[in-house]
């Protein structure tokens, strides 16, 4: 009993040390990236650049109105996408396809920058990214008919809010992130260490290897999927750059890892947001899993190819 209690004491040490350094870094990129977002959302450059992205919005048949909550979530996050989204008369269906493509394709500054550091290199995760959004926007497409009608009843104008007003709400919604970011990475790290080294681990990965192969993913990388698939990148990513600085992922290994979560992420949190714009749940949970496995198990494929061609 007391030697249960001296592994539960060490490990619990050990993990809220883990998080606290995983914060840390995590906070570098997450607090400058987050700021220099929130003064391009206010100073209005988007809405003006808008009109570039149309032959976009065309190929994916969305109207060009799309381009401003897909841009603005493209270079922020869900949130300012979803905002925009609503402040438009888009139908359920244009919606629906806004909400594809935007919860595979968001927040790509930060995310791709806590990827990159963690294991793929950022211009490569970034086009994947769009591509598959791009693709699956089109294959959910078939099945809503004609969602490129343009919208015609006007946009509501609304008046910035002052650049200290803006702050302010930048700062308490930071703080808050911040605060989810270390409980949420502490909590992790803490059941990692002791599963470790209260030999759950394998356990868990045992029970999970059905699922991880069903995605092509490695068994290694089972708890890294877990966290990143279900809470999101940026808690997932400071533990996986944990692993790669012990060394336990092969190079393949991760890149598979990142394909998989880079597409399908944060599915607690995420699609649920856009539910109460009446979207259909099967289009916010399925279509951007079954767009990740398609993606790993092709880049198997390509570089199965690969090695047999080379030897």
């Amino acid at each position: 009993m007391a030697d249960l209690r001296s592994q539960l004491r060490t490990g619990i040490i050990a993990g809220i040390k883990r998080g606290w350094r995983s914060f840390l870094w995590i906070s570098r990129i997450v607090i400058p990236v987050s700021l220099l977002t929130t003064l391009l959302v206010w100073s209005g450059l988007l809405e003006h650049l808008s009109f570039l992205f149309s032959p976009m919005m065309n190929f994916i048949n969305l109207p060009f109105q799309a381009a401003i909550p897909i841009i603005s979530g493209m270079l922020t996050n869900l949130y300012v996408a979803i905002a925009a989204m609503t402040a438009m008369p888009f139908s359920v269906e244009q919606m629906t396809l806004i909400a594809v493509f935007t919860l595979i394709c968001h927040n790509l500054i930060t995310e791709g920058i806590i990827q990159h550091k963690s294991g793929i290199n950022i211009v490569k995760i970034t086009l994947i990214r769009i591509a598959a959004a791009t693709l699956t926007v089109l294959a959910v497409s078939l099945f809503l008919g004609d969602t490129s009608e343009p919208v015609t009843a006007p946009a509501v104008p609304v008046a910035a809010e002052p650049l200290p007003t803006v702050m302010k709400e930048w700062a308490v919604d930071l703080l808050v992130l911040l605060a989810r970011i270390l409980g949420i990475i502490t909590a992790v790290m803490v059941v990692l260490e002791l599963s470790e080294s209260l030999g759950w681990t394998e356990r868990a990965v045992r029970f999970l290897r059905p699922l991880m192969r069903v995605l092509g993913l490695s068994e290694q990388t089972a708890t890294l999927w877990v966290t990143s698939g279900g809470f999101g990148l940026m808690y997932g990513g400071a533990i996986t750059i944990d692993k790669v600085r012990k060394g336990i992922l092969r190079k393949d290994e991760l890149e598979r890892l990142h394909l998989s979560i880079g597409i399908n992420h944060s599915m607690v949190e995420d699609p649920a947001l856009f539910l109460v714009a009446g979207v259909n749940p099967f289009w916010l949970w399925v279509p951007k899993l079954i767009t990740a496995i398609i993606a790993v198990h092709l880049y198997r494929a390509i570089r199965y190819l690969r090695d047999r061609l080379s030897h």
